[in-house]
Protein backbone atom coordinates (compact mmCIF):
# COMPACT_ATOMS: atom_id res chain seq x y z
CA UNK A 1 0.00 0.00 0.00
CA UNK A 2 2.87 2.32 0.75
CA UNK A 3 4.33 1.85 -2.82
CA UNK A 4 1.06 2.54 -4.00
CA UNK A 5 0.64 5.84 -1.89
CA UNK A 6 4.26 6.85 -3.08
CA UNK A 7 4.01 6.13 -6.83
CA UNK A 8 0.81 8.01 -6.77
CA UNK A 9 2.90 10.91 -4.94
CA UNK A 10 5.73 10.55 -7.86
CA UNK A 11 3.38 10.66 -10.63
CA UNK A 12 1.81 13.90 -9.54
CA UNK A 13 5.08 15.62 -8.68
CA UNK A 14 7.31 14.31 -11.83
CA UNK A 15 4.13 15.04 -14.27
CA UNK A 16 4.54 18.66 -15.31
CA UNK A 17 8.59 17.30 -15.77
CA UNK A 18 7.35 14.79 -18.08
CA UNK A 19 4.94 16.85 -20.34
CA UNK A 20 7.60 19.35 -21.06
CA UNK A 21 10.11 16.53 -21.84
CA UNK A 22 7.09 15.48 -24.52
CA UNK A 23 7.23 19.06 -25.93
CA UNK A 24 11.22 19.15 -26.60
CA UNK A 25 10.80 16.20 -28.62
CA UNK A 26 12.06 13.71 -26.38
CA UNK A 27 10.61 10.41 -26.10
CA UNK A 28 10.14 7.89 -22.73
CA UNK A 29 12.22 5.49 -24.55
CA UNK A 30 15.25 8.12 -24.42
CA UNK A 31 14.78 8.93 -20.45
CA UNK A 32 14.72 5.12 -19.50
CA UNK A 33 18.49 4.60 -21.12
CA UNK A 34 19.42 7.83 -20.13
CA UNK A 35 18.00 6.69 -16.90
CA UNK A 36 20.00 3.74 -16.55
CA UNK A 37 23.60 5.58 -18.15
CA UNK A 38 23.43 7.60 -15.05
CA UNK A 39 22.42 4.69 -12.47
CA UNK A 40 25.65 2.65 -13.69
CA UNK A 41 28.06 5.58 -14.27
CA UNK A 42 26.90 6.76 -10.73
CA UNK A 43 27.58 3.45 -8.82
CA UNK A 44 30.41 2.16 -10.89
CA UNK A 45 32.68 5.56 -10.68
CA UNK A 46 31.34 6.38 -7.00
CA UNK A 47 31.23 3.56 -5.10
CA UNK A 48 34.51 2.07 -6.11
CA UNK A 49 35.83 5.72 -4.31
CA UNK A 50 34.25 5.58 -0.87
CA UNK A 51 31.85 8.27 -2.28
CA UNK A 52 28.51 6.19 -0.83
CA UNK A 53 26.90 9.28 0.44
CA UNK A 54 27.32 11.20 -3.11
CA UNK A 55 26.65 7.93 -5.02
CA UNK A 56 23.44 7.09 -2.90
CA UNK A 57 22.20 10.30 -3.90
CA UNK A 58 23.17 10.09 -7.45
CA UNK A 59 21.62 6.60 -8.52
CA UNK A 60 18.48 7.79 -6.35
CA UNK A 61 18.16 10.97 -8.62
CA UNK A 62 18.44 8.72 -11.69
CA UNK A 63 16.01 6.27 -10.60
CA UNK A 64 13.01 8.68 -10.63
CA UNK A 65 13.53 8.32 -14.28
CA UNK A 66 11.61 5.24 -14.06
CA UNK A 67 8.56 7.27 -12.89
CA UNK A 68 8.61 9.74 -15.28
CA UNK A 69 9.27 7.55 -18.53
CA UNK A 70 5.98 5.95 -17.54
CA UNK A 71 4.53 9.02 -17.24
CA UNK A 72 5.12 10.18 -20.63
CA UNK A 73 4.26 6.54 -21.88
CA UNK A 74 1.00 6.78 -20.59
CA UNK A 75 0.98 10.42 -22.13
CA UNK A 76 1.21 9.03 -25.67
CA UNK A 77 -0.38 5.66 -25.09
CA UNK A 78 2.25 3.95 -25.43
CA UNK A 79 2.39 2.09 -22.26
CA UNK A 80 2.75 -1.24 -23.94
CA UNK A 81 4.78 -4.56 -23.50
CA UNK A 82 7.83 -2.84 -25.13
CA UNK A 83 7.99 -0.39 -22.90
CA UNK A 84 7.93 -3.04 -19.85
CA UNK A 85 10.47 -4.80 -21.46
CA UNK A 86 12.81 -1.93 -22.38
CA UNK A 87 12.45 -0.65 -18.73
CA UNK A 88 13.00 -3.93 -17.12
CA UNK A 89 16.13 -5.28 -19.17
CA UNK A 90 17.84 -2.23 -18.35
CA UNK A 91 16.35 -2.26 -14.53
CA UNK A 92 19.57 -5.56 -14.26
CA UNK A 93 21.95 -2.95 -15.43
CA UNK A 94 21.43 -0.46 -12.91
CA UNK A 95 20.74 -3.10 -10.00
CA UNK A 96 24.35 -4.67 -11.33
CA UNK A 97 26.13 -1.59 -11.14
CA UNK A 98 25.23 -0.38 -7.81
CA UNK A 99 25.85 -3.63 -5.96
CA UNK A 100 28.78 -4.24 -7.88
CA UNK A 101 30.18 -0.97 -6.85
CA UNK A 102 29.63 -1.54 -3.72
CA UNK A 103 31.87 -5.33 -3.95
CA UNK A 104 34.24 -3.04 -5.12
CA UNK A 105 34.88 -0.64 -2.64
CA UNK A 106 34.61 -3.22 0.60
CA UNK A 107 36.29 -5.55 -1.03
CA UNK A 108 39.20 -3.27 -1.27
CA UNK A 109 39.08 0.29 0.12
CA UNK A 110 36.55 -0.17 2.30
CA UNK A 111 38.46 -3.27 3.87
CA UNK A 112 34.99 -5.53 4.48
CA UNK A 113 35.44 -8.83 2.91
CA UNK A 114 32.21 -9.71 4.72
CA UNK A 115 30.25 -6.91 4.16
CA UNK A 116 31.83 -7.31 -0.07
CA UNK A 117 30.33 -10.47 -0.32
CA UNK A 118 27.11 -10.16 1.23
CA UNK A 119 26.77 -7.27 -1.43
CA UNK A 120 27.90 -10.09 -3.95
CA UNK A 121 25.19 -12.39 -2.95
CA UNK A 122 22.51 -9.89 -3.04
CA UNK A 123 23.26 -8.89 -6.60
CA UNK A 124 23.18 -12.91 -7.03
CA UNK A 125 19.40 -13.38 -4.93
CA UNK A 126 18.09 -10.08 -6.32
CA UNK A 127 18.75 -11.38 -9.71
CA UNK A 128 16.85 -14.75 -8.62
CA UNK A 129 13.78 -12.73 -7.75
CA UNK A 130 13.62 -11.22 -11.20
CA UNK A 131 13.93 -14.43 -13.17
CA UNK A 132 11.44 -16.11 -11.18
CA UNK A 133 8.64 -13.58 -11.69
CA UNK A 134 9.92 -13.04 -15.36
CA UNK A 135 10.00 -17.29 -16.23
CA UNK A 136 6.78 -17.60 -14.49
CA UNK A 137 5.34 -15.29 -16.64
CA UNK A 138 6.61 -16.78 -19.74
CA UNK A 139 5.36 -20.05 -18.84
CA UNK A 140 1.70 -18.01 -18.48
CA UNK A 141 1.79 -18.08 -14.57
CA UNK A 142 1.87 -15.37 -12.21
CA UNK A 143 4.17 -14.52 -9.22
CA UNK A 144 3.57 -10.89 -8.34
CA UNK A 145 4.29 -11.48 -4.69
CA UNK A 146 6.91 -11.11 -2.19
CA UNK A 147 8.73 -8.88 0.58
CA UNK A 148 11.57 -7.89 -1.33
CA UNK A 149 10.65 -6.17 -4.42
CA UNK A 150 12.58 -4.25 -6.70
CA UNK A 151 11.90 -1.03 -5.51
CA UNK A 152 12.04 -2.49 -1.65
CA UNK A 153 15.86 -3.74 -2.55
CA UNK A 154 17.20 -1.08 -3.88
CA UNK A 155 15.91 1.47 -0.90
CA UNK A 156 17.03 -0.65 1.33
CA UNK A 157 20.36 -0.60 -0.02
CA UNK A 158 20.70 3.11 -0.90
CA UNK A 159 19.76 4.05 2.40
CA UNK A 160 22.56 1.96 3.60
CA UNK A 161 25.11 3.49 1.53
CA UNK A 162 23.76 7.02 2.55
CA UNK A 163 23.82 5.83 5.94
CA UNK A 164 27.64 4.70 5.82
CA UNK A 165 28.47 7.98 3.87
CA UNK A 166 27.29 9.90 6.17
CA UNK A 167 29.78 8.47 9.23
CA UNK A 168 27.37 5.61 10.57
CA UNK A 169 29.52 2.55 10.90
CA UNK A 170 29.97 -0.32 7.99
CA UNK A 171 28.25 -2.44 10.24
CA UNK A 172 25.26 -0.52 9.33
CA UNK A 173 25.97 -1.31 5.93
CA UNK A 174 26.10 -5.27 6.40
CA UNK A 175 23.18 -5.75 8.54
CA UNK A 176 21.36 -4.23 5.88
CA UNK A 177 22.83 -6.45 3.24
CA UNK A 178 22.03 -9.51 5.61
CA UNK A 179 18.46 -8.30 5.77
CA UNK A 180 18.33 -8.13 2.06
CA UNK A 181 19.56 -10.99 0.96
CA UNK A 182 17.31 -12.81 3.79
CA UNK A 183 14.23 -11.30 2.20
CA UNK A 184 15.19 -11.50 -1.60
CA UNK A 185 15.68 -15.75 -0.32
CA UNK A 186 12.24 -15.72 1.33
CA UNK A 187 10.80 -13.89 -2.12
CA UNK A 188 12.32 -16.34 -4.55
CA UNK A 189 10.70 -19.34 -2.53
CA UNK A 190 7.46 -17.24 -2.34
CA UNK A 191 7.37 -17.07 -5.68
CA UNK A 192 8.14 -20.57 -6.27
CA UNK A 193 5.51 -21.61 -3.71
CA UNK A 194 2.85 -19.52 -5.62
CA UNK A 195 3.39 -20.97 -9.32
CA UNK A 196 3.91 -24.64 -7.71
CA UNK A 197 0.33 -23.95 -6.66
CA UNK A 198 -1.04 -22.65 -9.87
CA UNK A 199 0.91 -25.16 -11.56
CA UNK A 200 -0.41 -28.06 -10.07
CA UNK A 201 -4.21 -26.58 -10.42
CA UNK A 202 -4.09 -26.99 -13.89
CA UNK A 203 -2.54 -30.65 -13.82
CA UNK A 204 -5.23 -33.08 -15.18
CA UNK A 205 -6.66 -34.91 -12.34
CA UNK A 206 -5.32 -38.57 -12.24
CA UNK A 207 -8.08 -40.81 -13.97
CA UNK A 208 -10.72 -43.14 -11.14
CA UNK A 209 -11.66 -46.11 -11.28
CA UNK A 210 -15.16 -47.59 -12.19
Amino acid sequence: MLNRYARALATRVFTPSARLLLRLGIGPDAVTIAGTLGVVVSALVLFPLGQLAWGAVAVGVFVLSDTVDGIMARSLGRSGRWGAYLDSTLDRFGDAAVFGGLVVWFARGGDSPVTAGLALLCLVLGSLVSYAKARAEGLGFTADVGIAERSDRLLAVLAGALAVGLGAPVAVMTVVLVLLAVASLVTVVQRMAVVRRQALALAPEPARGA
